[in-house]
């Protein structure tokens, strides 16, 4: 799969959140949502952004903009990184990696000279028209959040 850019359609997709409800983005039709993909629950990096869109959610929140965050972990590390840290928004679980695929975000990575594939830490603005605003790749937590918030300010202008 491609990766996605900003004009394409936002892939539909519907997964089982940390509280056992079905989050979908057919379910944000209308409106405007972040879909960010992180690696792994409870790590630093993973720590340090789900945190900070925890964060920003009163200023998205305040101009209309959602948060979903999706990894491929399973359901009980899920539940505890988002009652660990309080997350107000949901956490879906891709287990199949299906999702993940489809944004583009399942990619090959390498470490110490070892190939393998993982999730790219990738951010999606969708629009309510249901297209990517904004996509961020190869995500670098620090300042992460600050600059989806003024992509997200931005676009409330437009």
């Amino acid at each position: 799969m491609g990766k996605l850019a900003a004009g394409d359609e936002a892939p539909v997709f519907a997964l089982e959140d940390e509280a056992g409800k079905t989050v979908s983005l057919s379910d944000y039709a209308g409106k405007r949502v972040v879909v960010y993909f992180y690696p792994r629950d409870d790590t630093p990096g993973c720590t340090k952004e789900a945190c900070a869109f925890q964060e920003a959610l009163p200023v998205l929140g305040g101009i209309g903009i959602d948060v979903i965050g999706v990894s491929k972990d399973k359901m009980p590390a899920l539940e505890k990184f988002a009652a660990k840290y309080n997350l107000a928004f949901p956490l879906a679980s891709d287990e199949s990696g299906a999702v993940v695929e489809a944004f583009g975000a399942w990619v090959e990575k390498s470490m110490y000279g070892r190939k393998y594939m993982g999730i790219d830490r990738s951010t999606f603005l969708v629009g309510a028209d249901g297209r990517i605003a904004k996509a961020w790749r190869g995500v670098k937590v620090p300042g992460h959040a600050k600059a989806v918030m003024d992509a997200a300010a931005a676009l409330q202008k437009a």
